[in-house]
């Protein structure tokens, strides 16, 4: 079962303004880049499940943290359908982030009051999402639509939260750009946790890199 409600994960990403996404099958890996992230001040992680057996290693994962990472919030992506989410909030999945807008998964995650957020691509999708009750969009894919099209949302529909995913990077300009228009957070996968970093396995590298964004983040609020 989650750990945190859907009011305090949508909270958290409004705080800290960023979700880390991020798969790989090995599991001492993936709780290297967990220590990495979370000793950055990161505090919610987007585990995209993607490969093969993706559910034992996330199990493995979200264990870790629940034992060694007092406050991180474990959440699941690339989910397309109710059962998949059911199977992942069985192992304490505290947010549900989807690909596409599916009633399926929102009825599964309304059901037990997870945060689930869908990948929307149109107003009309938009719409259908927050009568569903999500709380946060996800605007997907994020290089398509850019931050003209957040702006251009959030004119008529000021309540809307979104969280543009895909296309979004770690520099000043392209954050700067998205926050300007009015996201409530960002999901950053490869990025951030690049194919390289991983690699190299240069967590010492990451959790700078996490720190700065964070920061970054931050100062660019602050200067709004």
């Amino acid at each position: 079962m989650a750990r945190y409600t859907r009011l305090e994960v949508v909270g958290m990403m409004q705080k800290t303004g960023m979700v880390p996404l991020f798969y790989h099958s090995d599991i001492e890996l993936g709780k290297k880049v967990l220590r990495a992230c979370y000793d950055a001040g990161a505090r919610l992680m987007e585990f995209t499940a993607r490969g093969d057996f993706a559910f034992e290693v996330f199990l493995e994962l979200n264990k870790y943290s629940l034992k060694e990472l007092p406050g991180m919030i474990m959440g699941v992506g690339s989910i397309t359908d109710a059962a998949a989410a059911s199977l992942y909030m069985q192992m304490g999945a505290n947010f549900v982030v989807t690909p596409s807008l599916r009633e399926d998964i929102a009825i599964v995650c309304n059901r037990r009051k997870v945060l689930w957020s869908p990948g929307c691509g149109s107003l009309t999708e938009i719409n259908k999402a927050e009568e569903l009750g999500c709380e946060l969009i996800k605007l997907f894919p994020g290089s398509t639509y850019g931050p003209g099209f957040v702006k251009a949302i959030k004119g008529p529909q000021p309540w809307t939260s979104i969280m543009p995913t895909g296309g979004v990077s770690t520099e000043k300009s392209n954050l700067k750009a998205w926050f300007d228009a009015g996201v409530t957070c960002v999901g950053m996968g490869s990025k951030l946790i690049s194919k390289d970093i991983l690699e190299g396995k240069d967590f010492e590298g990451l959790q700078k890199k996490v720190a700065e964004t964070l920061k970054l983040i931050e100062t660019i609020r602050r200067e709004k």
